[in-house]
């Protein structure tokens, strides 16, 4: 880690002459010198930065995207996985995407069609986004399980569900994802964290530390939560990393309903957390999303050693990255899939909802408590029934039936339960 600290003001003189590749919709690829003092200064070199040695566009056998990146040919789909893992570091290239947008499904988009269309044989991309204030959710949770969705709504949250496993996370602009786009064949999740805690170090001085389930720690709080979609032949890893995340917006984002769900969803293991300002107060976004850059950059591909300079002139360097059909063609429709009712709620995993009620008596003596359950499947209401003591459940006719569930919902049919009176119930129920 000393020696880290002494290249420090090394890579900030070459961070200083450096030169960046702007994807913008004004012409597809237009080089613009940042000042010396902007974060987001990368290495490139003179010639076309998509191009090879030879002046002509990385590898014949693939396609090439809007962006000037390989897509995937049929011949790269055929190498084994031993054929991948026999090709040296030297012949793999590093870039480093920053997207352009703040908008959660826009972002998930970009994801999952950088995963399904490029060709990472001989390219490795490390993708950096930050999103508006969101709740994301894994594939196999149940939202209702992880969070209030009708709070969510009221307060202009947006809840997403990604193509990954894992648990739900809070998401806002003090908060810095990172995705790391490899063939399946190199994956290694520990080597991408690494990675991470390298620049932490490098940059800032804090040693952060993987934990047992590969999250990132700091003085025993979670800064880092992780996810992965392995497919073949690509695969990604991404994770989270609170810098300054508004703490009580993310606590109050991710407080679930007052009631008892039974589901066999993936559930969330919540853990204490802590942002990055919290110990020291010097870290922002774009000073991480560079460091973190820059480590990626001077990273081979397979090895956790440091290339210095020499392997960093060698990379792709950074680019920022417009999301829009004329770069990368059918976002529109994959974002459009993301934000849609039925993938964000309706690949819900079927689940029941109770809650206890008392209802209304005209003698204290004789009120009755019983409880009110909801089953749910594809996120639309099945079946409302009413559970006594020692009874079998009891259906209720309601219209609510093949409505979409929501907390507001479940509220608004046990208010209603509620107001029948315990006499009246029970000569409905012939009891």
């Amino acid at each position: 880690m000393a020696a880290m600290v002494a290249k420090r003001s090394s890579v900030v003189a070459v961070r200083s002459l450096c030169r960046m590749y702007v994807l913008s919709s004004a012409s597809p690829v237009s080089s613009r010198l940042f000042s010396p003092g902007q974060a987001l200064c990368a290495y490139s070199t003179t010639k076309h930065p998509f191009q090879g040695g030879n002046g002509t566009t990385e590898g014949s056998n693939g396609t090439s995207s809007p962006t000037g990146h390989l897509t995937m040919s049929s011949s790269s789909k055929q190498l084994s996985t031993a054929d991948i893992k026999k090709i040296p570091d030297a012949e793999v290239r590093k870039s480093v995407f920053i997207s352009q947008s703040n908008d959660v499904f826009t972002n998930l988009a970009l994801e999952d069609w950088i995963y399904r269309n490029f060709d990472l044989t001989h390219h490795h991309i490390l993708m950096l986004w930050i999103n508006k204030p969101s709740v994301v959710i894994g594939r196999h949770q149940n939202p209702f399980s992880e969070t209030n969705v009708s709070a969510l709504a009221r307060n202009g949250i947006e809840l997403a569900r990604r193509n990954s496993g894992g648990g739900a996370v809070y998401h806002d602009l003090g908060n810095l994802n990172c995705t790391f786009f490899m063939p399946r064949a190199r994956y290694d999740r520990k080597y991408n964290l690494t990675l991470l805690t390298r620049a932490l170090y490098r940059e800032y001085g804090i040693n952060a530390e993987l934990s047992a389930r590969d999250d990132i720690v700091l003085l025993g709080k979670k800064i880092s939560g992780t996810a992965a979609k392995l497919g073949q032949p690509n695969a990604y890893h991404h994770c989270t990393l609170l810098v300054n995340s508004n703490k009580l917006h993310l606590g109050a984002s991710l407080e679930k309903d007052n009631v008892e769900i039974t589901s066999k969803a993936t559930a969330s293991i919540p853990s204490p957390i802590k942002n990055l300002v919290d110990v020291n107060r010097t870290v922002n976004i774009q000073q991480l999303l560079s460091a973190i850059g820059y480590e990626f950059l001077r990273t081979p591909a397979t090895q956790l050693t440091d290339g210095g300079r020499e392997l960093l002139m060698k990379q792709r360097g950074f680019q920022l990255i417009n999301p829009t059909d004329k770069w990368f063609p059918g976002i529109t429709e994959l974002r459009e899939n993301f934000a849609s009712w039925d993938w964000r709620f309706g690949k819900t995993p079927n689940f029941s909802v109770q809650k206890t009620i008392q209802l209304k008596s005209t003698t204290a003596a004789h009120q009755q408590e019983m409880k009110v359950k909801v089953d749910v499947e594809k996120a639309l209401i099945k079946e409302i029934s009413l559970i006594l003591p020692n009874h079998e459940p009891i259906p209720v006719v309601s219209d609510m039936v093949g409505r979409a569930y929501s907390e507001d919902c479940f509220h608004g049919i046990a208010e209603a339960l509620k107001g029948a009176s315990t006499e009246n119930m029970q000569q409905a129920m012939g009891l």
